[in-house]
């Protein structure tokens, strides 16, 4: 790994060490709710941060508003369905090595043999993951694997659920998961050691920006219609994001609730 490598590894590590610290000392500072209707309702939304985490999310529907939902929009108006299509097959080809690599650190032996065997035909026959010739037809189905779903398996809770600037829906584990594959990728390093300005610039937009507007514009009528018919946006997102996330890691939502000793549980008059 050249020198461009390490600091870019370096900053990497002090962004995360910094912003883990950060979410660290405002999960301590979040004020807990007294009553029990209180305490059920956030052990239920596991969301002690919540004020900070709607302001957040104001910003993020804010600048998706302003402009990453015109760009989807403009995207799908200019660009042809086949060439999206093969955009989004490249970005999910992209994402196979740090599957596999998670895939490993879980266990899962078989299934990060079929990821890296997915990985090699397609990008090779698939040309650079343009087509996906090796598919669940040929028994090689795309496995899931990142690094929040390897902490839960090694037992590590999920923490409070947190709005990142930017990204969106998450909880302390997946944003330290999220952290952990953006420095595990291979290609951030293999493009700093190409060096060159238009190379940097080339791998930029096709991690950030293609993914970024790939994603938003398959799901430009769905937004739509969740924004319109929900009276509170913010909760009805949360709440589709942790059932969401809980079918991925195949848990169900366990909500813990709060204990009282006699004298509280008692509410005769």
């Amino acid at each position: 790994m050249g020198r461009h490598g390490w600091v870019m590894m370096m900053r990497y590590a002090k962004l995360f060490a910094v912003s883990f610290l950060a979410l660290f000392l405002l999960s301590a500072c979040a004020s807990t709710p007294r009553s029990y209707a209180e305490q059920r309702l956030a052990a239920e939304n596991n969301d002690p941060l919540e004020p900070m985490n709607r302001v957040i999310f104001n910003v993020n529907d804010f600048l998706d508003r302003l402009l990453l939902r015109p760009l989807a929009e403009l995207y799908r108006a200019t660009v042809p369905p086949p060439i999206r299509t093969r955009v989004a097959a490249i970005i999910k080809n992209m994402g196979e090595p740090v599957i596999m690599a998670n895939n490993i650190l879980q266990g899962r032996m078989h299934d990060a043999g079929i990821t890296f065997s997915r990985f090699v035909v397609n990008t090779t026959i698939g040309l650079g993951g343009m087509f996906e010739v090796a598919n669940a037809k040929q028994g090689l189905p795309r496995q899931t694997g990142d690094f929040g779903q390897t902490l839960s398996v090694w037992g590590f809770g999920e923490g409070p659920y947190l709005v990142l600037p930017l990204v969106g829906p998450s909880t302390v584990r997946d944003a330290v998961g999220i952290a952990a594959d953006t420095m595990a990728s291979p290609w951030q390093y293999i493009v700093a050691g190409q060096g060159g300005t238009t190379i940097r610039r080339a791998y930029f937009t096709a991690t950030t920006i293609a993914p970024a507007l790939s994603k938003r514009e398959s799901a430009l009528e769905e937004l739509d219609v969740l924004r319109a018919g929900s009276l509170d946006f913010y909760a009805q997102v949360r709440s589709m994001y942790r059932q969401y996330r809980a079918g991925q890691l195949g848990k169900p939502l366990n909500y813990i609730l709060p204990t009282f000793d006699d004298e509280e549980d008692d509410l005769s008059p």
